[in-house]
């Protein structure tokens, strides 16, 4: 009897011994260390997870119409957004930022990983403020955002219309209600428009470390203001935040596969999770009534929980 259980047992031993050795095969590839680099401590989610923002790290927007106001524009807007798809906060021009990260590792799993709340407008009436988005590893382990950035590429990434490394430098004018001076490394120069609807606070952020002028560097998307009896912002197609595109009218919010990612030279890296997602204003826009172009984001979900 024992004899003839021990085939039995010995096939089931293996069958055993080969799926934990795929378990941990897929674990190893997720600690790989990424381009030679200290392998960065994966955080795996668990049963009290939340899939929502658990930390807000920096929050610096460009100057906007809607910069220093409470609930909006604020340091205190910004940490509003942990735990809630509810709240919002503005990130001003081209250029401005907020940087988040969850209670664990997000996954690079099928299909997509990150989900990102905003407020575009669609139907006949379409405005949309299209934001990048950027995912880093903690591959130095020290539990804060210093670490690699890695753009996630959307529809307009290789349009010839799009600028890589655009760069733009704005400058405080030290009043209430008053227009944002800026210039670009293209050459060219213009003012964030202030308008009769925002008058009490300053359009440049008095939470900034410079006081004088502050600069940002991105990938700059098109303008996609489009003429009409009233004037739209247009969608893209894909992988952009606050963006009225197809996955934002089927789910309220824009979808971000971790696969998308690329460096800075546009080669496509391979990352198994991340820890902490930036995203930024893609476009230096006025909007005309409505103001500059500023992404606003409500929030953020991992979309594996």
């Amino acid at each position: 009897m024992k004899k003839s259980l021990f085939p039995v047992v010995a096939l089931l031993g293996a069958v055993v011994w080969s799926s934990c050795q795929k378990a941990n095969q897929a674990e190893e590839l997720r600690m790989q260390p990424l381009n030679g680099s200290k392998s960065a401590l994966y955080r795996p989610a668990t049963a009290s997870s939340s899939p929502l923002i658990s930390n807000v790290y920096e929050y610096l927007p460009a100057g906007g119409q809607f910069v220093n106001s409470s609930g909006i524009g604020t340091l205190a807007a910004a940490q509003a957004l942990v735990g809630s798809t509810s709240n919002m906060v503005s990130l001003g021009a081209f250029g401005g930022y907020i940087i988040f990260g969850f209670d664990h590792s997000v996954s690079n799993g099928t299909g997509a990983d990150l989900g990102v709340y905003g407020n575009p407008i669609g139907g006949s009436y379409q405005w949309s403020e299209p934001g990048v988005v950027m995912v880093s590893q903690d591959v130095n382990n020290n539990g804060i955002p210093d670490d690699p950035w890695y753009e996630l590429a959307g529809s307009e990434y290789n349009s010839s219309a799009t600028v890589k490394n655009y760069r733009i430098t704005y400058y405080n004018p030290h009043a209430v209600g008053t227009s944002v001076a800026w210039k670009d490394n293209q050459g060219n120069s213009g003012v964030v428009q202030a308008n009769a609807y925002h008058t009490t606070n300053n359009y440049y952020p008095t939470f900034a470390a410079n006081q004088d002028s502050i600069s940002f560097t991105g990938t700059k998307l098109a303008n996609t203001l489009a003429a009409g009896s009233i004037v739209s912002n247009l969608a893209f197609a894909w992988g952009y935040s606050d963006s009225y595109s197809s996955d934002y009218s089927t789910y309220g919010y824009n979808t971000f596969d971790i696969s998308w990612a690329v460096d800075s030279s546009g080669n496509p890296v391979t990352l198994g999770y991340i820890d902490f997602v930036k995203v930024y204003t893609g476009q230096n826009c006025n909007g005309g009534a409505m103001g500059e172009i500023s992404t606003e984001v409500k929030g953020a979900r991992d979309l594996h929980i």
